[in-house]
């Protein structure tokens, strides 16, 4: 199995930046198809059970329910990719809060946006994250989810649940996703894997992309690297 923290820093992958505003798309990169892999299964977790349910329980039981689901559809999804993209849209993204999490990817660039900005970057990362979902569904094999013991408090508005992916070959892989309380059920707002928050790593890939050519030259990189993935069926 891939050493997903060797490719995070892996300067000489072509996916590193070697220009000063290319942002470096580590999450659509072929080396990273298990750091995918392990996005998907934590954006695959319904959380539309009723808040007062454990989240590491329900994370645990449905996580492994929604992989045979996806096992038992790959080949059919694999083989019409407008399909695919329909199944994580429909599946994955309801259970995600985009306006919080673009927001903290942004950072504090995100509140002197205007509102068309905002609503262009939320759009286009959106879609960037989709597509990036759909491409992780070709390497689903037999792996599963392994929860560690959940230490915070279950009536915590946010909480940690921290798990690793399991297969039949190769260390496990560290999983952590941070949930928050939202009305009767649970939101993801972010993902640690292998040691990395998502979140985190948008935000410093986002910053020098700003800081080089703004917010609009944010939304057309985005868009661009949107364009470039569909034009390549994903």
């Amino acid at each position: 199995m891939l050493n997903v923290t060797q490719h995070l820093i892996d300067r000489h992958s072509p996916w590193f930046p070697k220009t000063g505003h290319r942002l470096p798309w580590l999450l659509i990169a072929r080396s990273w198809q298990v750091s995918l892999l392990a996005i998907l299964v934590l954006s695959l977790i319904s959380l539309q059970a009723a808040a007062q349910t454990r989240p590491d329980e329900f994370v645990g039981r449905i996580s492994n329910e929604i992989l045979e689901k996806v096992r038992q559809q790959r080949q059919e999804l694999l083989n019409n990719p407008q399909k695919l993209n329909d199944f994580v849209s429909q599946l994955v993204m309801p259970h995600v809060d985009f306006e919080r999490m673009t927001a903290l990817a942004v950072g504090r660039s995100w509140r002197s946006a205007t509102p068309e900005q905002q609503q262009k970057i939320s759009l286009e990362f959106r879609n960037l994250l989709t597509r990036t979902y759909a491409g992780a569904m070709q390497s689903l094999r037999d792996q599963k989810i392994r929860l560690k013991p959940f230490r915070g408090d279950a009536a915590d508005a946010e909480v940690v649940v921290r798990s690793e992916i399991v297969g039949s070959r190769g260390d496990p892989i560290g999983l952590d996703y941070r949930l928050f309380r939202q009305g009767e059920s649970w939101k993801i707002y972010d993902i640690n894997i292998a040691g990395v928050w998502l979140v985190e790593t948008y935000r410093n890939q986002f910053a020098a992309e700003i800081n080089a050519r703004g917010l609009d030259g944010l939304i057309a990189t985005l868009a661009d690297r949107n364009r470039a993935l569909e034009a390549r069926k994903l």
